[in-house]
């Protein structure tokens, strides 16, 4: 042994592992010996003294560690959230499989009718309850499809237990007894001795290898496990399917592509006090009897095939142990989706939020428009939180901080990279709203598409459709465009001597203007406190402020409600005068026209805004929708419009105002959404064109240890 093993050994002090079955205080007995068998003279008194902790659940786990009454012990994913956020755990290390450090939920059914949109009234097998594959993601899959409802005046497993005829979902006996009915472990008065229902292996429809047991004996109609547990289905395993998404079946090898979501795998949990110490351990016995260990042939750490189960100890496919560092959140560990849906999910108990819509705001006038709709509606409580911009609002959902915001087509692009869902889309009357270039004097005729070299830009916004994502495409400029096809922000630094890019930086925030009075902002800040933000504030931009300063040449906007926005300007004391005649049209080919030939003479067409959530929060946030509009559109001349923004002084607040009404979209992709050619577009833009909000999104749980 090196010295660095020995000196973690020393350092060590006596270890108490917690088992749950007789096999599994079998195996961590034999890991005792192997310790004491290869250890030199010098750790034998440290490891020798490894001893193993029988206890009748998991849960009796925990309570043993938190009494210092045992030290250690592997948990699903769901269950090591619960240890840590309610009962102070710790955890220490991962499970890492040759595939990554998550798991994938999947539906195993026998070759049948059943598909995952029939599900109500069938019988269930789950590997536990809270667990990760057998309980979090499938729960949180039918839920945002709406084929579980969750009223919320109960606990969801209430609400479960009435949706299948009956199951087996071990741990479940405290929170709804019919939860168990299913299960075929032991019964007893004596708590040490009831096995039933328990998370132990003395229940034998417990884990994942326990549920498939429990559809194969056909105690259940349907099995919910993670996808490693399918190597362990013997004989004809052409008799079962996996239910997919789209409601089609598919082969037991076809996991990756039918699936009900990704989830952290297992980990170890200790005392904050004890967690030094347990890392070392956990090293060490990795290095000697993990798979690559030098005393893998005296104890394979992770094989329990002599002890007449799986997984003990340890998942029997993993790879390695990723021994975590100090100060991890739980949700670097588990990652922020998991965690948001495991919240969503009631996992820390009911609280305010779970009544409440939150929406996100980005900027004053938003917020002043978000709290008159709270007061106007009669629905679940909205509350309206501040965020910096669109992107801002992106991470703030993904981190459980907000839940739902209306986002542009690029943005909602992004959302859906970064595991966000569509709720609803807006409609406008029409497919999509093309967009088109606005050029500020009929009299200045040496402007036009391929002669804007030098020229000062409006842009609606930091990634913006009409604004950002979608111009750069077009011959701009004569030996400019092609260089940066597939970067705009590079394009535009190139092609123009200065601009206003709301959320951008260097020249082209130099003809942006900032806020004044309570929407105070610095300069180029991407949100609506920048009065040269959005459409309306492209238009500003392209006519300049007040004082006829700080203007543009050329404008980038959408031409909805482009009309409307030009006689604002004078309405609402910006500008004096500026009629739709006095703009033009620059189209591709270079020729001009006017703003009544936007059909013929445009840059693109543009999707329509999406509303986006976390997963397990669509059918929530649709309802509340719905109430909403309906509430809102009971009266033409209330004194609130939802798609209706002048009274505030802005244009296209929470949602855009040529919105006629919200169409439901949450059984549809957000590609299909998007169509193919917009989303081929951001993705080959994105893919050469850093991005701080997709590379927060990119940090994945799964792959990064």
């Amino acid at each position: 042994m090196n010295e660095l093993m020995l000196s973690g050994v020393t350092a060590a002090k006596k270890m108490r592992w917690c088992t749950v079955s007789d096999p599994e205080q079998r195996k961590c007995a034999e890991l005792a010996k192997a310790l004491v068998a290869v250890l030199p003279p010098a750790a034998v008194a440290a490891f020798a003294r490894l001893s193993c902790v029988r206890a009748y659940s998991t849960a009796d786990c925990i309570d043993k560690i938190r009494a210092n009454r045992a030290d250690i012990v592997t948990l699903d994913s769901g269950e090591v959230y619960s240890a840590v956020k309610q009962f102070g755990l710790v955890a220490i290390a991962k499970e890492i499989y040759s595939d990554g450090g998550c798991i994938m939920a999947v539906a195993v059914v026998k070759n049948s009718s059943l598909d995952v949109r029939s599900l109500r009234g069938v019988r269930s097998c789950h590997s536990g309850v809270r667990w990760t594959a057998g309980w979090s993601l499938p729960l949180g899959f039918l839920l945002s499809r709406n084929y579980l409802t969750w009223t919320k005046e109960q606990p969801l497993s209430n609400d479960v237990s009435t949706f299948f005829s009956a199951s087996c979902v071990p741990g479940a006996a405290t929170l709804a007894p019919s939860l168990c009915a299913a299960c075929r472990g032991q019964k007893s008065y004596i708590r040490q001795r009831n096995y039933h229902c328990e998370t132990s292996h003395n229940e034998p429809f417990y884990s994942n290898h326990g549920a498939l047991r429990c559809l194969q004996s056909g105690a259940g109609d349907v099995a919910f496990v993670d996808h490693l547990a399918l190597e362990s289905i013997e004989g004809e395993r052409e008799e079962f399917s996996l239910l997919c998404t789209d409601g089609s079946r598919a082969p037991l090898s076809h996991f990756a592509k039918c699936n009900l979501g990704r989830g952290p795998g297992g980990a170890m949990v200790t005392r904050l006090n004890y967690r030094k110490i347990a890392r070392k351990f956990l090293t060490t016995v990795q290095m000697l009897f993990g798979q690559r260990g030098r005393e893998r042939s005296h104890f394979p750490l992770f094989n329990s095939s002599a002890f007449g189960e799986r997984d003990l100890l340890f998942t029997d496919v993993t790879e390695k142990l990723a021994v975590l560092p100090d100060g991890m959140d739980v949700s670097q560990v588990l990652g922020l989706d998991y965690v948001a849906l495991l919240k969503g999910l009631g996992h820390e108990g009911s609280s305010l939020e779970d009544s409440v819509v939150r929406w996100c705001c980005i900027s004053l006038a938003e917020q002043k428009k978000c709290e008159q709709w709270a007061l106007s509606i009669k629905s679940d409580p909205l509350v309206c939180v501040k965020a910096a911009s669109m992107s801002d609002c992106v991470e703030k959902i993904k981190r459980d901080e907000v839940d739902a915001v209306s986002l542009d087509a690029t943005h909602s692009f992004i959302a859906g990279k970064c595991g966000l869902v569509p709720v609803v889309t807006e409609y406008y009357g029409r497919k999509c709203v093309p967009f088109s270039l606005v050029f500020l004097f009929r009299a200045t005729r040496n402007i036009f598409m391929g002669n804007l070299a030098g020229r000062r830009s409006c842009h609606g916004h930091m990634y913006s459709p009409a604004g950002w994502l979608l111009p750069h495409t077009h011959n701009m400029s004569v030996g400019h465009n092609n260089s940066f096809s597939c970067n705009p922000n590079k394009a535009y630094s190139s092609v123009f001597w200065k601009g206003c890019l709301p959320g951008s930086q260097g020249n082209l925030c130099k003809v942006c203007m900032g806020g004044m009075g309570e929407a105070a902002t610095k300069r180029c800040a991407d949100n609506h406190n920048e009065r040269y933000y959005g459409n309306i504030g492209a238009l500003r931009c392209l006519v300049g402020d007040v004082s006829g300063k700080s203007y543009g040449d050329v404008a980038f906007l959408e031409q909805a409600n482009l009309e409307a926005n030009i006689l604002s300007l004078r309405l609402t004391g910006w500008s004096e005068g500026w009629q739709p005649a006095d703009f033009e049209l620059l189209c591709p080919d270079g020729s001009r026209a006017p703003l009544s030939d936007w059909e013929s003479c445009n840059l693109g067409d543009v999707p329509p805004n999406t509303v986006m959530t976390r997963p397990v929060l669509a059918a929530r946030v649709y309802d509340f929708l719905m109430k909403s509009q309906e509430t809102l559109s009971a009266s033409a001349d209330a004194d609130f419009q939802l798609f209706e923004s002048q009274q505030f002084g802005e244009s296209d607040l929470l949602f855009k105002d040529v919105t006629q009404c919200l169409v439901h979209t949450s059984h549809l992709d957000y590609r299909t959404i998007l169509g193919e050619e917009f989303y081929t577009h951001a993705d080959y833009v994105f893919n050469c064109t850093h991005s701080d909000i997709l590379e927060f999104c990119d940090q994945d749980v799964c792959s990064i240890f």
